[in-house]
């Protein structure tokens, strides 16, 4: 029998931890730890819960301490680990405020990510705070559920009328929408001049821009901040051109690897995750690193990167979980699928934009194509669908696709992704069999048309 230990029970810890106990059964000891109070809160859904658009975070959890130790884990919550001996097999937590060690035979970190603190002068961490808490009131970091929480509750102060949202990702985004649809004048400030930058290419994000400026929502693109001023409290945010009043600040510039804690024996990608092979393993035999907190292979760049996605975490525990239970298993990569939706302007990508694949190298090209869903004689529960496919010239290779509507066209995006992962080229997908019938789509349908519109 091995012990194994997990440090970290969020999205990938969970399914690591069930994957092992599940599968394996009694045949390992698992020993758990984790610095929160809760376990699997889907971060994505906090927007929803903020705006108001589900009746409370109740369905934003699927498991807890209760299911894994009824499965066969020990778990310790509210342990924060402190320091691992590698020579040792042993790691050093805090248990109810008392040093505990813990050996293990393989160990498994999926401490995930935490947020980005920029250099802005009035933003700062409590110090010795494990729930991400500003020293300025109405100050807000949102990754945790206590974040969530906390920034529902100062809501319910009537004082609080304006509300400026520091990046333009997917999580600022949808928080952006959330405060409006809770009657708040928003501001939306990023660095970049659009939205949602990383993720689709310009023409896209201005789409998606011009749909929030026309629910209300105030865009300063091409902004730095430089402060977030106020006694005790928030009252201002200056940037480089502007200054705002506000009554309160969410910082969502984005999520660093929480890696820090491990010390430096580990080999690190460049921006401090750790770094692992296909099986999850790191630069330590039988030490693993799953979720935000590790490297991933990208089937797109076909090269090691780093893609913080829920989903991937996922994947990872559940490859990390067999291996370290002694069963080869090696991943098969991901394309970074994502999705959002936003005052139901639906959008969804996987793999390269074209910025993005020109500044890996590729020699890349986009079609792109505009047509309705179904036929033109279909009057109804039809809707137009823009789509864009990223392919490089010289191999002729799929690199991305990026596809928006006013309607839901998300499982289209599957195909895309699972052609990235398998090197499809773009007259192949011009000649895939997709089939035919006017309730649902077209003879001549979009994807087709984009593919045949590829150039040499």
């Amino acid at each position: 029998m091995s012990k194994i230990v997990v440090v970290g029970a969020n999205h990938a810890g969970t399914a690591c931890i069930k994957t092992m106990l599940s599968t394996y059964g009694d045949a390992n000891e698992i020993v758990v730890f984790d610095q929160n109070s809760n376990i699997s809160f889907l971060g994505c859904g906090m927007a929803l819960w903020i705006g108001e658009q589900i009746a409370g975070p109740e369905g934003l959890f699927y498991s807890d301490k209760e299911q894994l130790e009824s499965m066969g884990a020990k778990v310790y919550m509210e342990s924060p680990v402190q320091h691992i001996d590698y020579d040792a097999k042993t790691v050093t937590a805090l248990v109810d405020g008392k040093e505990h060690v813990e050996s293990y035979d393989k160990l498994i970190f999926a401490t995930g990510s935490q947020p980005i603190l920029p250099p802005i002068k009035g933003a700062e961490f409590k110090p010795g705070s494990y729930e991400f808490e500003s020293t300025l009131e109405n100050l807000q970091f949102v990754k945790l559920y206590q974040n969530s929480a906390d920034v529902i509750e100062r809501l319910e102060n009537k004082d609080i009328k304006r509300v400026a949202v520091v990046g333009a990702g997917y999580i600022g985004v949808e928080l952006a929408e959330a405060f409006q649809r809770k009657g708040k004048e928003v501001v939306l400030i990023d660095v970049v001049d659009t939205c949602l930058a990383g993720y689709y290419d310009k023409d896209l994000t201005d789409m998606m821009a011009k749909n929030m400026e026309d629910n209300g929502i105030q865009l300063a693109f091409g902004q730095t901040v430089k402060e977030v001023a106020g006694n005790g409290k928030v009252e201002k945010i200056i940037t480089d051109k502007a200054e705002y009043d506000v009554d309160m600040v969410i910082l969502a510039v984005g999520f660093r690897p929480n890696t820090a804690f491990a010390g430096d024996n580990i080999e690190r990608f460049r921006n401090g995750a750790f770094l692992v092979n296909k099986h999850q393993e790191t630069s330590i035999p039988g030490v693993y690193a799953i979720g935000d907190c590790a490297t991933i292979y990208d089937n797109a760049t076909r090269e090691t990167g780093y893609i913080a996605l829920a989903s991937n975490a996922v994947r990872t525990g559940i490859v990390a979980a067999h291996n370290a239970c002694g069963t080869d298993l090696e991943g098969i990569g991901v394309q970074g699928s994502n999705g959002i939706s936003i005052y139901g302007l639906h959008m969804v990508s996987t793999g390269l934009t074209l910025e993005k694949a020109t500044r890996n190298g590729f020699n890349a090209a986009v079609t792109e194509y505009t047509d309705n869903q179904k036929p033109e004689f279909i009057e109804h529960g039809n809707f137009p669908v823009t789509i864009k496919i990223v392919y490089d010239k010289d191999s002729r290779r799929i690199l991305g696709a990026q596809m928006v509507a006013r309607e839901d066209i998300s499982m289209g995006i599957h195909m895309f992704s699972l052609a990235i992962q398998e090197g499809v080229t773009i007259e192949k997908l011009a000649l895939t069999d997709i089939f035919f019938l006017p309730h649902f789509n077209k003879p001549y349908n979009y994807i087709t048309m984009a593919a045949l519109g590829a150039k040499d």
